[in-house]
């Protein structure tokens, strides 16, 4: 009788009780699912801030909550902000340690044309947002230099794999890399560009928290209720410090071991992946996307302004310009070499695809534009916007690539006399 208690424990706690459960996390950890409850949450923002009801979406996203003895008394947007996404930037950072210790960053003959890609995609964007707002004479805009320089790593991988019924995996392979190097090179930065105050002790006391939670998971150390009060004290710290409290989920990530006796990056990832993309990612779109357009007049004039139409070319024209041509040179003037399995209309598709920038664009409007609500507005629109119209035009190359696969998918695997062997593998008989 003694074990009862230790019994009913494991019997509450184990996910085969939950079978229901069990289901939706696996269905929160598609890439498709994610990116449907991503599209879903911004465009319920977009109705509601749209809507005669629009003064209670303000209300809530503006109502304050938390302790003001600790600085964190802040609005519910704040907390999306900060607080959700860094589940979210967390989970990045243990996948951005997996690929470089066991995938393809591991290999610099694998890695170096996405990583590339990613760089050259987020120069010509930023290039082309900066040279539009000085021709227009807008100087104070410069400071959202960077809010097209991001791909959306959720809704760029929902979108190639509902199109993706024969595209070859080295696509997805390509586009996975270069979306985890684009989101480091963003997480940089926002950590260098975008910290106006920056506080030494609470960023010391951060970075020690967060040594403590790498000793512990590299000693094997697993339960929550020791890892899970560090990540708070030292995304506390880190929030306090001016630096972008996402910064924090991003290193506590990194400490996560890939290899060896006390590895559980895959374990980790695995378990709070359906929380960011069913959770935390979802309800930071709801309270990033929702801007009042104002009707058709509105969205109009929106698009009259330097920082909506920077951003909207900076993400359908910098992004794929930047991916593309960054990719080809280095193919062209270096031993550097594309898939064999790819053609480079394959990565014209992507390179559009890569102008889907969503959440992290999102964040560094608000960053870039706190103190300008009509810039930080215009700001939203072109996001959203400009990752609509990257989408559709990836879609249309990809779809059309798509459809040259499958023909060739159907003629390799033609059977007609059924016996099992595609004919193309038939010996051919003499006539």
């Amino acid at each position: 009788m003694t074990d009862q208690p230790e019994t009913f424990r494991r019997r509450i706690f184990s996910r085969s009780s939950w079978p229901e459960w069990q289901r939706v996390s696996e269905l929160l950890r598609t890439e498709t699912v994610g990116g449907a409850l991503l599209l879903v949450a911004a465009l319920a923002a977009l109705v509601w801030a749209n809507s005669p009801w629009s003064a209670g979406y303000d209300q809530v996203s503006d109502f304050v909550v938390g302790p003001h003895s600790l600085h964190l008394d802040l609005s519910i947007s704040a907390w999306a902000a900060d607080g959700l996404l860094a589940i979210f930037f967390f989970v990045v950072g243990v996948e951005l340690k997996r690929e470089f210790v066991v995938g393809d960053l591991r290999d610099p003959a694998k890695a170096a044309l996405p990583i590339a890609a990613a760089v050259g995609g987020m120069i010509v964007p930023a290039v082309i947002f900066v040279g539009v707002n000085l021709v227009a004479g807008h100087t104070e805009n410069l400071g959202g230099w960077a809010i097209p320089v991001a791909t959306d790593i959720a809704f760029a991988l929902a979108v190639l794999a509902v199109i993706a019924t024969h595209l070859p995996s080295a696509l997805r392979i390509f586009l996975l890399t270069l979306a985890v190097v684009d989101d480091l090179l963003a997480i940089i930065v926002i950590a260098v560009f975008y910290t106006t105050q920056l506080s030494f002790g609470p960023l010391a006391g951060a970075l020690v928290t967060i040594a403590v939670f790498g000793l512990a998971v590299q000693r094997g150390v697993r339960t929550p209720f020791l890892l899970l009060p560090l990540a708070v004290v030292a995304w506390a710290l880190m929030h306090a410090s001016g630096v972008h409290a996402t910064v924090a989920g991003v290193l506590l990530g990194f400490t996560i071991p890939v290899l060896g006796r006390h590895a559980c990056a895959d374990r980790m990832e695995h378990r709070l992946r359906p929380l960011s993309a069913g959770f935390a990612v979802p309800v930071f779109a709801f309270f990033a996307a929702g801007v009042t357009v104002g009707g058709l007049s509105g969205f109009a004039s929106a698009l009259s302004h330097p920082v909506t139409y920077g951003v909207i070319a900076g993400l359908v024209l910098g992004k794929p310009i930047g991916v593309f041509l960054t990719t080809y040179v280095l193919a062209r003037f270096t031993n550097a070499s594309l898939d064999e399995d790819l053609a480079w209309r394959d990565v014209l598709g992507l390179a559009l695809l890569a102008g889907i920038g969503f959440t992290v664009s999102l964040l560094i409007g608000e960053l870039a534009f706190e103190n300008s609500p009509i810039a930080h507005d215009d700001a939203k629109i072109a996001v959203l916007t400009g990752s609509v119209l990257a989408g559709v035009l990836a879609a249309v190359v990809l779809l059309s690539r798509n459809a040259v696969y499958r023909r060739i998918h159907e003629a390799e695997t033609v059977d007609a006399d059924d016996d099992g062997v595609p004919d193309i593998y038939q010996p051919r008989q003499d006539q």
